[in-house]
């Protein structure tokens, strides 16, 4: 185990750690005490059926979603809703490689599938909160791709979806720009093939890991316009050293790669052999496809294909010239579109 104060109350706020036993996965093996970091607001009714789940996305924690996307001003209305986010495995508060007994720490941490996340979050709504059913399943990226394993997996559970800017299927363009992150760390020699003594021996791959994202989590357009003036940065190289390469650096590299290797592989046509068109035919969720138009990664010709194989579903486009780190809801115009989607699929 290592100590990392990024990992904290400190930095993140509010959270509980929720043990929920034992947890199978889906490659072999196992984590003995499979323990999630989760963060509620509003109250639970009586009749338990007010609940709306938030996923989590690579590198995020619930943090982002109390700062930006939550409060009775928004969609996810906590005077409304009981709102429960939960940190995925890896992220670094949930049981992660950095934080996990000696056993399966480190570089022995066993590899875990989006459809582990989804298991243990079903297992820890259900046992911990009494939870059978949800209002909505809704997360970013990462957590896209959680929310479409949550409506293939357990369709009679999820009554609204809105995957934001991920999709159902990894692409193979993601999974070599995963690749690329990947292998930006792992060539640093202080990772030491992953037994490193602190983040910081590994400062100089998680530099160029946090310059491979500002070549791809922006859009080309946020370059050009300079909109990290907007920003108050005063050219681009002042805001990679002062916004982008202090956020990664703090992080511990085997949690990243942790997130990154079961990005890389979220399928949830594993449920059916293959067959994409037949498991998202599975969905019965009344489901809002909500891409970033100028996301480079996940381009809206993508969630299109997806949407199309869907029941009741609906693609809503959100603009935003940041491409895929709009996610972080720095343009003021992000979360207005996006409250006023998820604001139409509550009302549904």
């Amino acid at each position: 185990m290592i100590d990392n104060p990024f990992y904290s109350h400190e930095f993140h706020g509010d959270y509980d750690l929720v043990s929920i036993g034992r947890l199978d996965l889906e490659e072999g093996g196992s984590i003995a005490d499979c323990q999630l970091a989760v963060a509620t607001f509003g109250t639970l009714n009586d009749a338990r059926d007010n609940a709306i789940l938030v996923t989590t996305w690579y590198s995020g924690t619930h943090q982002i979603f109390r700062d930006v996307y939550i409060g009775p001003d928004h969609a996810l209305n906590p005077e409304r809703y009981f709102i429960v986010v939960i940190d995925q495995i890896g992220s670094g508060l949930s049981t992660s490689p950095h934080n996990a007994p000696d056993e399966i720490a480190m570089s022995n941490f066993p590899k875990v599938r989006i459809g582990d996340d989804v298991v243990a979050q079903e297992r820890l709504l259900r046992e911990h909160f009494g939870i059978e059913t949800l209002q909505l399943v809704v997360g970013g990226s990462m957590g896209a791709q959680q929310t479409y394993e949550w409506a293939v997996r357990f369709p009679d559970k999820v009554k609204r979806a809105a995957p934001i800017a991920g999709t159902a299927q990894n692409t193979p363009h993601d999974f070599l720009f995963g690749k690329a992150l990947v292998e930006a760390i792992t060539s640093d020699p202080g990772f030491a093939d992953g037994e490193y003594k602190s983040n910081a021996d590994v400062v100089a791959g998680l530099t160029r890991h946090a310059g491979i994202w500002a070549v791809m989590g922006f859009s080309t357009e946020f370059w050009k316009q300079e909109v990290w003036r907007a920003l108050e940065f005063g050219s681009k190289e002042e805001f990679l050293a002062g916004f982008l390469e202090p956020y990664f650096t703090a992080m511990d590299p085997n949690d990243l790669l942790c997130m990154a290797w079961k990005w890389q592989r979220g399928d949830v046509a594993r449920h059916t052999g293959g067959d994409l068109a037949a498991a998202l035919g599975r969905i019965t969720a009344t489901t809002f496809v909500l891409p970033i138009n100028e996301d480079m990664f996940f381009p809206v010709r993508d969630h299109e294909a997806e949407q199309a194989l869907i029941a009741n579903s609906e693609l809503r486009v959100i603009d935003d010239v940041l491409g895929h780190l709009g996610l972080f809801g720095v343009a003021p115009t992000f979360m207005q579109q996006v409250d006023r989607h998820l604001g139409e699929l509550l009302a549904r």
